[in-house]
């Protein structure tokens, strides 16, 4: 529901939303100002959490930065692993062994599940449903499991190496990952049963925050916002990175550019992720996880590198200007989240402050990756 700028600016005032509001996810503020329960206007101010990580990337060796790349978007980390990795193996001209790719993308798409269900659970938290947010976690458990015993860790994952990866997966982890997706298949109607045709969700999401092509454009929108605006973008597809055109699978598409249809697009991609890792698990190949003679030291010929992947929430790019030495003359790191929370100030004006929850948490917000 909309409402005309008011008639009256002296009936406005200013309302605080966070930052350390639970709706807003993290240390974010929008500073609204309101009339009645209606935005006249919203502006979102960053700065609480900056931790400079771009600056770190350049008085840091190439190596020393990658714990970084996982302190970003936590809930993505390994989105970021991929896409640093990536861009300095393009820059060093370093060949990674197929099956140390094969894994990069099985823990990226197990990464890229584990990220849905904690929106889909906090998203229903911040719409006043408490139960889903459990079976989410539940399941997203499994999923920690699995990358702990490969990895080492279970959120700021630094799993990957230039060349290849820390480490090897055993038979443990593949029966547990087939046994996760056979599970996460069964549970899949009951999330729709229990929310999706939920007459109360509906009624609060559906034709609410309209995005249209023209304002995701405008904002450089990308990721699930995008693709529910009927924008088909995805850069697995549009730009193919590492071994994504060796597997089948579909790119959600919703054209009805409300947050049920963003909504759906997460859903649809959970199950789009495990068409992907049970295609990579029947085709993983044997052979070395590393590239053999990888430099010690790195220092990447002069130059101007630039990789993008998908990362949960949207296109990622990491541009790095190397001058030859072993740290990067300028890393710039351009983060999904940052162009999806840039269009809510235009799209939250004139609509009731419940509605503009639902449709901020609709755009799934990281805000230590919008922050860096």
């Amino acid at each position: 529901m909309s409402h005309p700028l008011p008639i009256n600016n002296q009936e406005s005032f200013v309302l605080n939303l966070g930052p350390q509001h639970p709706a807003t996810h993290g240390v974010l503020r929008v500073k609204l100002t309101m009339d009645g329960e209606y935005i006249m206007h919203a502006e979102p101010v960053l700065g609480y959490i900056h931790r400079m990580h771009e600056k770190m990337g350049e008085n840091r060796t190439w190596a020393q930065f990658m714990p970084n790349t996982g302190r970003m978007d936590y809930l993505s980390a390994l989105s970021f692993n991929h896409c640093y990795a990536a861009l300095v193996e393009k820059a060093m001209g370093i060949e990674v062994p197929e099956r140390a790719e094969y894994l990069r993308v099985i823990t990226v798409e197990l990464n890229r599940i584990s990220s849905h269900l904690v929106w889909f659970g906090a998203f229903i938290l911040d719409l006043g449903g408490f139960s889903p947010l459990l079976y989410a976690f539940d399941d997203r458990e499994h999923i920690l499991d699995l990358l702990e015993s490969v990895t080492g860790s279970r959120l700021t994952y630094c799993y990957f190496r230039f060349g290849g990866l820390y480490n090897d997966i055993d038979e443990n982890f593949v029966d547990g990952t087939r046994e996760f997706i056979k599970t996460m298949r069964e549970r899949l109607p009951m999330y729709h049963n229990l929310v999706t045709k939920n007459i109360i969700l509906i009624k609060r999401i559906k034709d609410i925050g309209p995005i249209s092509k023209e304002t995701i454009r405008k904002y450089g929108a990308t990721g699930p916002v995008a693709r529910g605006s009927g924008i088909d973008y995805d850069i697995r597809k549009n730009e193919p990175y590492s071994i994504y055109p060796e597997f089948d699978f579909d790119i959600p598409v919703y054209t009805e550019c409300d947050s049920m249809a963003r909504y759906m697009v997460r859903m649809d991609e959970i199950e789009q992720s495990m068409r992907i890792i049970e295609q990579a698990l029947d085709k993983l190949p044997e052979g070395p996880i590393m590239a053999p003679k990888v430099p010690k030291i790195l220092k990447p010929p002069k130059g101007d590198y630039y990789q993008a992947v998908e990362s949960a929430r949207g296109s990622l790019g990491m541009r790095a200007v190397s001058d030859g030495t072993n740290k990067a003359y300028r890393l710039k790191v351009r983060s999904p989240t940052f162009s999806n929370l840039s269009l809510f100030s235009e799209v939250s004006e004139g609509m009731l402050l419940p509605d503009a929850l639902a449709l901020m948490g609709s755009l799934d917000l990281v805000i230590p990756e919008i922050d860096r």
